[in-house]
């Protein structure tokens, strides 16, 4: 399994600002580099596959980083330091800076029409972060999302 780079915190969060900054959209990555998703900082924070269809969205963790939440109320896992965890504490997505290399990102398609939020469950505790990313590719996690 491929693993992470190590990023101190505070070069992160400045390479999320400016990224936030140039556009409205931070790509996902799944281990393999490539993009698969992205999240809309300026459609209440919602996650789109790269076929437009919206599968999650983020919600402030008072822990720190976000929870990803499937609109079918689903917890799908943490969104910390650039990096989407599934429950066991592996990555299935990263955004470009937390990778060694990705692929081109090809053209995304429109973005479908969002479904209502349905109540979410609560969240389990927030495992220990591993270095590895899951077997649960990136994909497959933010899919399970979909209502």
């Amino acid at each position: 399994m491929p693993k992470l780079r190590i990023i101190s915190a505070s070069i992160l969060f400045v390479a999320s600002i400016s990224v936030a900054h140039a556009e409205d959209e931070v790509s996902l990555f799944n281990g393999a580099g490539k993009a698969e998703a992205y999240i809309a900082l300026d459609d209440e924070l919602t996650i789109y596959l790269w076929s437009g269809k919206p599968v999650a969205y983020l919600e402030t963790d008072p822990s720190g980083g976000y929870h990803v939440y499937g609109f079918n109320g689903k917890h799908l896992g943490w969104f910390v330091k650039g990096i989407v965890r599934d429950h066991q504490g592996n990555a299935s997505c990263a955004i470009k800076e937390v990778l060694r290399s990705t692929e081109y990102e090809p053209y995304k398609a429109y973005k479908q029409y969002k479904p209502y939020k349905s109540y979410t469950q609560y969240a389990p505790y927030r495992p220990y972060f591993s270095n590895s990313f899951s077997d649960t590719p990136c994909l497959f996690l933010l899919a399970e999302g979909a209502s």
